[in-house]
């Protein structure tokens, strides 16, 4: 959705701040003879900057005048910055009536993620590239534009009788803005990778979900000590410990724990010294 909203807008601002640009710079050549001079050369250039072909009349001092050319030729960088803008906003424009309005169409077969992912991917590297070049270019546009570099190229100015100033510095602020939005586009484009992949279902394979435990979990602490482990069921010795029942043996005629020592129950019953053993008796 940041991609929908934001993506028209700075590749307009991007093409359009480079693609209609014109400027100009103005210098003046006074010679020693006042009737020669050039009080206000104006000198003006435009995309896509074939600055070779952009030329002036300057004065020699000599009564004569020279034709001078501007230097270099970097419309390569900028006409390949301008079509990038121009291709992204175009694609974007129909990314987002897809989004708003083919969506169903969109998803069917995950084609449409795949697809929009990749061409994601090349305009996210050819908006760096293009802007990366577009940047040396126009540095190299505001060195061949200085007026004090092309005072340099003119011979009366050599001259220490004549006098040659600069009176005007091309204004190169709409140059700076284009190459801006050329790396904000590319921050956009790039960003907008992650939330495109995610659409493609490529991450499907690498997304771990928790594993339910089927273990029987201890029960608390402040439900007394665990049972303890084997076949049969045996109390732990904590259980008397903790003031539970025990009976009193010694009192009740029987020996310790342990131990079987049957006693008499009184009249009518067993009688004392009855034999302990079957040996006993024979």
């Amino acid at each position: 959705m940041c991609m929908v909203i934001f993506a028209p807008i700075f590749a307009i601002f991007a093409f359009a701040t480079c693609g209609s640009y014109s400027g100009e710079f103005r210098l003046s050549v006074e010679c020693k003879n006042r009737t020669e001079s050039a009080p206000n050369i104006r000198v003006e250039f435009e995309y896509p900057f074939r600055l070779h072909q952009v030329y002036f009349d300057v004065p020699t001092c000599t009564g004569e005048k020279a034709r001078l050319f501007l230097i270099g030729d970097y419309s390569s960088s900028a006409e390949f910055f301008v079509t990038i803008a121009v291709f992204a906003f175009l694609y974007s424009l129909g990314a987002t009536v897809v989004y708003f309005f083919f969506q169903a169409k969109y998803r069917e077969n995950n084609k449409g993620p795949m697809i929009d992912f990749m061409v994601t991917v090349v305009f996210a590297f050819m908006w760096l590239v293009s802007s990366s070049a577009w940047a040396k270019g126009l540095s190299d546009v505001k060195t061949a534009t200085d007026p004090d570099e092309i005072i340099k190229l003119i011979k009366a100015c050599g001259n220490e009788e004549n006098t040659c100033k600069e009176l005007h510095d091309p204004v190169m602020s709409g140059l700076n803005t284009s190459v801006v939005f050329g790396f904000l586009n590319f921050i956009l484009w790039a960003g907008n990778m992650w939330f495109v992949f995610k659409e493609t279902g490529w991450t499907a394979p690498f997304m771990k979900y928790p594993q339910a435990s089927m273990e029987k979990q201890p029960a608390p602490d402040s439900y007394g000590q665990p049972y303890s482990q084997g076949p049969g069921y045996a109390p732990q010795d904590s259980y008397g410990q903790s003031g539970g029942y025990q009976p009193d043996y010694s009192q009740q005629g029987y020996g310790q724990p342990g131990e079987y020592a049957p006693q008499s129950y009184g009249q009518g019953g067993y009688g004392q010294g009855a034999p302990t053993s079957f040996s006993n008796q024979m």
